[in-house]
């Protein structure tokens, strides 16, 4: 288990300027980083245990975290 945070422009490095552009002229863009970026800080401090959590939470929190970086891909990908 990695306990090294994904943030978008790690996970995405050929998408850098994308990301940029997206995040200022999509709103729909911009909410979904916004909520990746929040998911994603939960999961770190859950791995970290700076905020433990149950096992079950941790599962949902990365299936809500692999889900919104497939939507955010797709943005991407078609931008």
């Amino acid at each position: 288990m990695s306990h090294t945070p994904h943030e978008l422009h790690e996970e995405f490095p050929e998408h850098a300027e994308k990301l940029s552009q997206l995040k200022t002229s999509n709103a729909h863009f911009a909410k979904l980083a916004e909520e990746y970026h929040e998911i994603n800080r939960a999961v770190h401090r859950a791995e970290t245990d700076v905020e433990p959590t149950d096992d079950a939470h941790m599962v949902e929190m990365r299936k809500k975290r692999a889900a919104l970086k497939d939507e955010i891909y797709r943005m991407l990908a078609a931008a």
